[in-house]
């Protein structure tokens, strides 16, 4: 009898254990990892994969698993890959992380993809941006504007593939702006016409008249007046107070360069731009300073790189950052909502804290409360 209840109990025992292990591999939660795994973007998506692996640590639960697939950084490869996503029985995607490779994501309705680009026109229904977008830094830089009480901002924005990107990130950040002004980023080119948006060549004028009538004129000191407009460029003032320059690496240099011939200071008007990524040759750069931009939480960056170069003895890309953030993101969901029906949790107003800063999440929208940054005499202080 003993012998039987034994055998009978070890039954039990192997029933109850192996349908508890079946239940719980049910219940987990699967993400899909879109990236490039192989081909010239390969190093990145390495990157990105080792950041999720890295915030399924720190989280400590064994609720999420990641299913990392290749885009080869191809929109044909991307489909490919999602549809083995799809039949994984996967509804949830992180990545892709280019613009370029969302294109027929559309065709794999089932599937709900936090893209890693900022770009937001022309979405499939199914994406959703997770980068910096102009939304979210425009938004900021607004702050800054009613902070400094600065009330006649002009934007430079070059004539290329995201100035649309920056026009709806305008429109949807409510920013006030006095003028926007178009350029061709061949230097050249750039040069002429940064001096008629500047009125340049009135100004000059103006100096050279005013020195002119002094000279030809009986005032008292004149030989002192004209030595100091000597040492000048230009004369008579500009109308705005503050330029936005929409642009990033030596392009932006190149501006910036133009609007210091032009007799245009950092000194006396706010020289703001956008995400840099703490650029850190711009600390080199002192006579474009001060500069202001928004930007993701510097001390937040530093801990992140400092954990992963200690997990990987590699530096990470900023955007494993995003990747890492993402993962924290959807355990946060998970523990709120049922992950099946994802496209309703994307679609109602919620915020996450994550090491990038706050999340605001609304109408299948991800935006970002970013930091605001000043370069000044080689170094980098945080305004809020």
């Amino acid at each position: 009898m003993n012998k039987l209840f034994t055998i009978l109990f070890l039954i039990f025992l192997n029933f109850f254990f192996s349908h508890k292990q079946s239940f719980s591999e049910e219940n987990k939660i699967k993400i899909g990892l879109l990236v490039p795994l192989s081909g010239e973007n390969i190093k990145l998506g390495k990157q990105i994969v080792k950041a999720t692996k890295l915030a399924l640590r720190d989280i400590n639960s064994d609720k999420i698993e990641i299913y990392p697939k290749d885009t080869e950084s191809d929109p044909n490869k991307t489909l490919r890959s999602a549809i083995e996503l799809s039949e994984m029985g996967i509804n949830l995607v992180i990545g892709p992380v280019f613009y370029d490779n969302i294109i027929y994501l559309n065709e794999i309705n089932n599937l709900t993809f936090l893209s890693l680009t900022n770009k937001t026109l022309d979405l499939p229904k199914n994406v959703i941006s997770t980068g910096i977008n102009s939304t979210s830094q425009l938004k900021t830089i607004q702050k800054f504007i009613e902070l400094e009480k600065i009330k006649k901002t002009i934007f430079l924005i070059p004539n290329l593939n995201y100035d649309l990107e920056i026009k709806k990130g305008i429109k949807k950040s409510k920013i006030k702006i006095f003028k926007e002004h178009y350029y061709d980023i061949e230097p050249t080119k750039l040069t002429k016409q940064i001096e008629k948006i500047t009125n340049y060549e009135i100004r000059k004028q103006n100096l050279f008249d005013e020195i002119t009538r002094l000279e030809n004129s009986d005032e008292v000191n004149k030989e002192k007046k004209i030595e100091s407009l000597k040492k000048r460029y230009t004369l008579g003032g500009l109308n705005f107070d503050s330029l936005v320059v929409a642009d990033f690496d030596e392009s932006l240099k190149s501006v910036i360069t133009s609007l210091i011939y032009t007799d245009v200071s950092p000194k006396n008007k706010y020289f703001i731009t956008f995400n840099q990524w703490f650029d850190e040759s711009l600390l080199n750069e002192t006579s474009s300073q001060p500069i202001y931009y928004p930007s993701i939480n510097k001390k937040n960056l530093e801990n992140f790189e400092k954990k992963f170069f200690k997990e990987f003895n590699i530096k990470p890309n900023h955007i494993s950052l995003l990747s890492y953030d993402l993962i924290g993101l959807i355990y946060y969901l998970t523990l709120k909502n049922d992950l099946s029906e994802i496209n309703k949790i994307f679609k109602s107003k919620n915020s996450f804290k994550g090491k990038i800063g706050i999340f605001d999440i609304e109408n299948n929208n991800i935006n970002h409360r970013l930091n605001f940054y000043k370069v000044e005499q080689g170094n980098l202080k945080e305004i809020f």
